[in-house]
């Protein structure tokens, strides 16, 4: 015991990745509660589902949830004090789920949690799950979970690990990726998990529906291997071509790409109002940044203001040492005419017409296709 008046030191809570959570599951008994918080809601969901993958493991078939609604009330915190001290009608253990998305119980629940941690009941295992999560967010309650079981942290992915991220990701999905594939993917993606966890998938089903076998199991003998051709090779066989990988093949000059991409979505039925509000807003990007940099202006700044990662800059450099700022607003004047013509208002095909938007966006100085829409 400190001397009185003296205070004990509070020991740091002891994080995990969810990637270390997940592989300590895989081998360690449960403990008595989690916490699982963070901004990225894919890595907090998909560690989540560890934690009821490894209950079920144990026999754990009794789920609760309690959790706040859609108004940010507070879950009830009385239901969830009987429930902590109420013994299980239907199994031995239960698993209890409570999610916070402000990741702020409050004093109540505060109060609450660290009562179960102090004295957990033993057919209890207590999941936590938070949206929010920051330096400010811990208190006495997350302590308490330390102290009886895990905390896990899913801190934002910064541009620089992402490539790191998706090669592992990659890999527990069976491929062997070069790291230009990694690189391509990591721009495509634009900081975005779910959209890269989503696009591994779908490259997943492309190769098994092209009659590749891929590996169950992380081995690396066993890896199929993923270079940038075999990459590109398989998203151009995809089915779905859609207005993100129009724009970006129009603004990196893939002029043989735009008539493809544009085919892809017209025969599956898209309309040109729908692919327009991205074209344009893309427009208005290059046409500030155009602008900025004709005047000599901070074009770092430029490209924070319009929100651009880091990765997409040099698309956009690219396309702005084609086109001088005049192009650019040609680009937005043509793309207004695509949508009267879309909506009955001009004379003329709008599919024809984007088709040479795209193209001139594409290509050097060739505003010159618009003549002839």
């Amino acid at each position: 015991m400190p001397p009185p008046g003296i205070r004990a030191a509070v020991e740091p809570v002891m994080e995990l990745t969810p990637e270390q959570l997940a592989g300590q599951l895989e081998t360690a008994s449960l403990q008595p509660a989690y916490l699982i918080a963070g901004a990225e809601p894919l890595l907090v969901l998909e560690a989540a589902d560890c934690v009821r993958a490894a209950a079920r493991r144990d026999g754990i078939g009794e789920r609760e949830v309690f959790e706040a609604d859609a108004g940010q009330r507070e879950p009830d915190w009385d239901a969830l004090y009987a429930t902590f001290n109420a013994p299980s009608l239907f199994a031995s253990r239960r698993l209890v789920e409570l999610r916070l998305p402000t990741g702020k119980p409050g004093k109540e629940g505060g109060a609450l949690i660290a009562g179960f941690c102090a004295n957990p009941a033993p057919d209890v295992v207590l999941l936590v799950t938070a949206q929010e999560w920051s330096r400010q967010h811990g208190g006495a309650w997350s302590e308490a979970v330390a102290r009886i079981g895990k905390v896990a942290v899913a801190w934002p992915v910064k541009p620089h690990e992402l490539p790191g991220w998706i090669e592992r990701r990659l890999r527990s999905r069976g491929f062997a990726p070069a790291r230009d594939a990694v690189l391509h993917l990591a721009e495509r993606v634009e900081g975005n998990l779910l959209a890269a966890a989503q696009e591994i998938d779908k490259l997943v089903l492309l190769l098994q529906d092209a009659g590749a076998a891929l590996p169950a199991t992380g081995n690396r003998a066993s890896l199929h291997p993923l270079d940038m051709s075999t990459l590109e090779s398989l998203v151009a066989d995809a089915s779905r071509y859609d207005v993100f990988r129009l724009v970006d093949a129009a603004m990196n000059a893939q002029v043989a790409h735009v008539p493809r991409i544009l085919a892809g979505l017209h025969a599956e039925g898209e309309a040109v109002p729908a692919l327009l509000g991205m074209i344009v807003m893309e427009l208005h990007r290059g046409a500030a940044l155009a602008h900025v940099q004709a005047r000599g202006g901070n074009l770092a700044a430029a490209f924070k203001a319009q929100r651009i990662w880091d990765a997409k800059q040099p698309m956009y450099r690219r396309a702005m040492q084609r086109h001088s700022p005049a192009a650019w607003e040609a680009f937005l004047v043509q793309a207004g005419r695509v949508d009267r013509m879309a909506k009955g208002r001009l004379q003329g095909d709008a599919w024809i017409a984007l088709e040479r938007l795209m193209l001139a966006l594409a290509g050097p100085g060739a505003t010159r296709l618009f003549a002839a829409s």
